[in-house]
């Protein structure tokens, strides 16, 4: 079974899970590439949550929740929802931003980890639509975008910037599981 949890239920899988993420894959950074198991519970994870709640972030960043991705008892993948755009974000990697593990890639993880979140950030995000931008080299994620009802809004040489409507907050409120 899939589902979405929040960071902080599973603390042991969540350090396995970011420990092993790239420091950066396709535009996803991971600052704790390589975090001990200490650091990750010291720091790591103290940091997730306070992002999440918008406490004490440096001027340039927003407010940013983190997601696991569950195939039963496994993490298979992290997606991050930026509450609202700042300039650069707008310009630049929007309000969404995933990564599924490679061993879980082209398995429809992505495409529905998506969906799951879009369901998530729609109680969150004030803007009319989602912004996403993905690398012109990284067709699998674009494919995910559009399965999701993702239009191209523009490109350049190196990415697509990618819009998905946002039916807004009047909508329930999605439980998250815990």
């Amino acid at each position: 079974m899939l589902y979405i949890r929040r960071v902080n239920t599973d603390i042991e899988k969540e350090w396995e899970f970011v420990r092993n993420m790239p420091e950066d894959e396709n535009g996803l950074t991971n600052s704790w590439n390589g975090i001990s198991r200490q650091e990750f519970e010291e720091k790591a994870l103290p940091d997730m949550l306070r992002f999440s709640k918008g406490e004490n972030l440096p001027d340039w960043m927003v407010p940013e929740t983190f997601l696991f991705l569950w195939n039963d008892g496994t993490i298979v993948g992290q997606f991050r929802i930026r509450h609202y755009l700042n300039d650069a974000l707008r310009a630049g990697a929007g309000h969404i931003g995933y990564f599924i593990a490679k061993e879980f890639r082209g398995k429809g993880f992505g495409a529905e980890g998506l969906k799951l979140t879009l369901d998530i950030a729609r109680t969150i995000v004030p803007e009319d639509e989602f912004y996403l931008r993905v690398n012109r080299n990284n067709p699998a994620s674009l494919k995910v975008m559009m399965k999701n009802g993702g239009h191209i809004v523009a490109e350049d040489e190196a990415k697509y910037y990618v819009r998905i409507k946002n039916p807004g907050k009047g909508l329930p409120t999605i439980e998250i599981a815990q």
